[in-house]
């Protein structure tokens, strides 16, 4: 486009180029995809209908058209029909003989008039059968007894109908409950265990539950650990006594021994000591106690419900404290048989007759051979620190009560004996399976021998490692050689001001207790002593006074490595060293109980050469203590001289 001197504008053609370029933009505008909006759809639908319509209309137009020009006669006016006219007069022109002759050859042909096709309706599309007005059965619609049954079939097809809608309902009803159930599970996902309701807890969420509180445990058809007491499955009114004890959460072998023995399991604990092992078997065998018939003047000459043995005085004792804490608000009655006391004593206790009956192995057998003591109606058998039973040389003892007790209710060695149900039922009367159970810190030889006898398919609940050390206790290890150095040590120990009492002194020999607690007397502490010469009496006051705090100091042997539950023990101090290693395990153990950090210094000298090996394993492993450079290296050397066996 140019513009003129005037202003004007004027047009100019366009060139070849531009004609061609402007060709092939419109060809690729057209190949490409265009994208229409949902307004120009529906426009381009309404036209293309409005067309549709004009079309349809149009061509019924012309054959209306077409129709209105045809003869009334119905005869066509094409040039085939007027064709046939010409030659129908031409054959009228001809004279008889030719006609003769033509017909002769050709043959007659006859006039056909063509009719007009008619349209074709729907009633032409129809099927018509052949046959008369009176072979109609429709007038059977007006017999009742048709209609009844029509009626009757139009309301089952209406009710599957309305059935079908119901289903399918229903249907998208569970669909959607399963959705939501999955959206709120996704949710759970992400919680710790200690967040999540039971009923969300998975596999996954129990495996690091078991990990959290170092539970491990072996058996077929075990259930689940308890999260918290009203998770665990005890009686109202058990629940409400542990809660006035005192009890606000369980430790670890509670949770994971109560819902097994809760069961109607055979069990084998293995825990470290201090770990509340005494209420994880006293409160299931409270739980099946209170399912019996309360004693009577009849019934109480049978014998106890439940016995549980203890390898010690002290450790009977404490246990029946503790037991008596749940026993007395449940209106149950626990008597201890331990030596010590005299026999008519122990009579008289047992004519008033008791639930429970708590005795050390030796005691036992005499009550029972002096025909003290019966156990009749005894179904349920508790053994504590078994392992120290057997060390003190209690095993035919333990062997002589398990053999005397009825044989009627043992339970089958079978898978029966890990199906709950058929263990808890009764046998008839008050007699029900008998349940056994055994804590020990270790598992020796003599302790699997019993098991494997006494014990059917039993669960095994193993808290941390079998025979490790509590895991609040941090160890420290000082090479003393000589007397007067040990004593002067322990002096520095106790007068640094670091540890409140009470304190626990260890040592192995007898008279050294008395020359120890004079010592620490003399430093201005108020000591007591424990050991095997002490008399029932004696013990029970050194303990007591202990306890009380009226001594803040004691000075005993290995008789006091178990079964001593002092709260709030500061420090242990083994002022020698322990003659193996499980010993030297259930001293340290006297602190550090119930959760709380203690500490254990060891005196040691050359002559603890076969357990300075396993003590250096045990501070290894633990998360407190350190293995010192003088153990490492005298460990070393006493490996290169040969003195030490089968070193790994």
């Amino acid at each position: 486009m140019s513009s003129n001197l005037n202003g004007a504008t004027r047009r100019v053609p366009l060139s070849l180029a531009e004609i061609e370029k402007a060709k092939q933009a419109e060809q690729a505008a057209m190949q490409k995809p265009r994208f229409l909006s949902k307004k120009e759809r529906e426009r381009l639908a309404k036209e293309k209908m409005e067309q549709e319509l004009a079309a349809t209309k149009s061509k019924s137009t012309s054959t209306t058209t077409a129709a209105s020009t045809t003869p009334s006669n119905g005869h066509s006016n094409s040039s085939s029909a007027l064709g046939k006219r010409k030659d129908t007069d031409a054959d009228a022109e001809l004279d008889p003989e030719a006609k003769l002759l033509r017909e002769r050859y050709m043959g007659i042909q006859e006039s056909k008039v063509r009719r007009p096709k008619k349209r074709a309706t729907k009633s032409d599309r129809r099927f018509t059968f052949d046959w008369n007005a009176a072979d109609d059965t429709s007038a059977a619609d007006r017999d009742p007894v048709f209609a009844a049954a029509k009626a009757v079939s139009s309301a089952a097809a209406s009710d599957q109908q309305k059935r079908l809608t119901k289903d399918e309902y229903a249907r998208r009803e569970a669909e959607l409950r399963e959705l939501t159930r999955k959206s709120k599970d996704a949710d759970y996902d992400d919680l710790h265990w200690s967040e999540k309701p039971l009923s969300k807890m998975k596999e996954r969420d129990w495996r690091i539950f078991k990990e959290d509180f170092n539970i491990s445990t072996k058996g077929g058809s075990l259930p689940n650990p308890m999260r918290s007491w009203a998770e665990s499955g005890l009686p109202t009114p058990l629940l409400r006594v542990v809660e006035q004890v005192g009890y606000d959460e369980p430790s670890a072998i509670q949770r994971a021994a109560i819902p097994i023995a809760l069961s109607c399991r055979d069990l084998i604990g293995v825990a470290e000591t201090g770990s509340g092992k005494t209420a994880s078997f006293v409160l299931p065998l409270l739980a099946y106690i209170i399912e019996l018939p309360t004693l009577d003047e009849v019934t109480k000459a049978d014998g106890p419900y439940a016995i549980v043995l203890a390898p010690t005085r002290e450790l009977a004792q404490q246990i029946e404290r503790e037991t008596r804490k749940f026993c007395e608000p449940l209106g149950f009655r626990c008597v201890s048989i331990v030596g010590g006391h005299t026999h008519a004593e122990q009579s008289l206790n047992m004519q008033e007759g008791a639930e429970i009956v708590i005795a050390t192995p030796g005691r036992l057998v005499d009550c029972l051979e002096r025909r003290v003591l019966v156990l009749s109606q005894c179904c349920y058998v508790i053994m504590d620190e078994a392992d120290r039973m057997v060390d003190l040389g209690f095993e035919e003892q333990v062997n002589k009560i398990l053999e005397s007790l009825p044989v009627t209710n043992v339970k089958p060695d079978s898978e029966d004996a890990e199906n709950t149900q058929k263990m808890s039922k009764f046998l008839g009367g008050k007699d029900r399976y008998r349940q056994t159970m055994m804590y020990t810190a270790t598992m020796p030889a003599a302790i699997e021998r019993i098991a494997r006898q006494y014990l059917r398919r039993p669960a095994t609940v193993i808290i941390g490692n079998a025979g490790q050390a509590v895991a609040t206790v941090e160890q420290r290890v000082e090479f003393v050689g000589s007397e007067e150095r040990r004593r002067r040590r322990m002096a520095e120990i106790v007068e640094s001001g670091g540890y409140a009492p009470p304190i626990i002194v260890f040592v192995n020999l007898k008279r050294d207790c008395e020359a120890v607690a004079r010592q620490l007397t003399g430093l201005g502490w108020r000591a007591v002593t424990l050991h095997g010469s002490k008399s029932q009496e004696q013990r029970e006051a050194a303990l007591a006074a202990l306890r009380d705090g009226q001594a803040e100091a004691l000075v005993a042997t290995d008789v006091a490595g178990r079964g001593i539950d002092v709260p709030d023990v500061s420090l242990v101090l083994n002022y020698n060293m322990a003659k193996n290693i499980e010993a030297y395990t259930h001293r340290i153990g006297r602190t550090g109980r119930a959760g709380k950090s203690g500490v254990a210094i060891t005196f040691l000298s050359n002559e603890d050469q076969d357990t300075f090996y396993d003590l250096r394993q045990m501070l290894s492993k633990s998360p407190l203590s350190k293995v010192p450079d003088e153990l490492r290296r005298h460990e070393a050397a006493q490996v290169k001289v040969g003195t030490r066996k089968n070193i790994q």
